[in-house]
């Protein structure tokens, strides 16, 4: 019987425990994001983004190695065109 006055606790007494229940909820919240955050950070967030490189007309003889790599023209191909290409690049 001796809790049924609640305590004698009035209106204010139940709005400053919701409001200190609200804020230590809140606490939890931003201490587990800040947490995470801090946890999550890495060099690639602290280094600046490189700079956009235009895409420049790539070489002919690169375009020659990179089909010979991916195998659509055989080693005999491969030289003659390569051969083909500096031949006419220095007259």
């Amino acid at each position: 019987m001796m809790y049924w006055h609640d305590g004698g606790m009035s209106g204010w007494g139940w709005f400053g425990m919701s409001l200190g229940m609200l804020l230590f909820i809140a606490l939890l919240v931003i201490g587990g994001v800040l947490l995470f955050r801090s946890l999550d950070r890495t060099t690639t967030h602290l280094a600046p983004p490189a700079p956009p490189t235009a895409p420049g007309p790539t070489p002919p003889e690169q375009l020659l190695a990179e089909r010979f790599a991916r195998g659509e023209i055989d080693d005999q191909e491969y030289r003659k065109r390569l051969a083909a290409l500096r031949d006419t690049a220095h007259p």
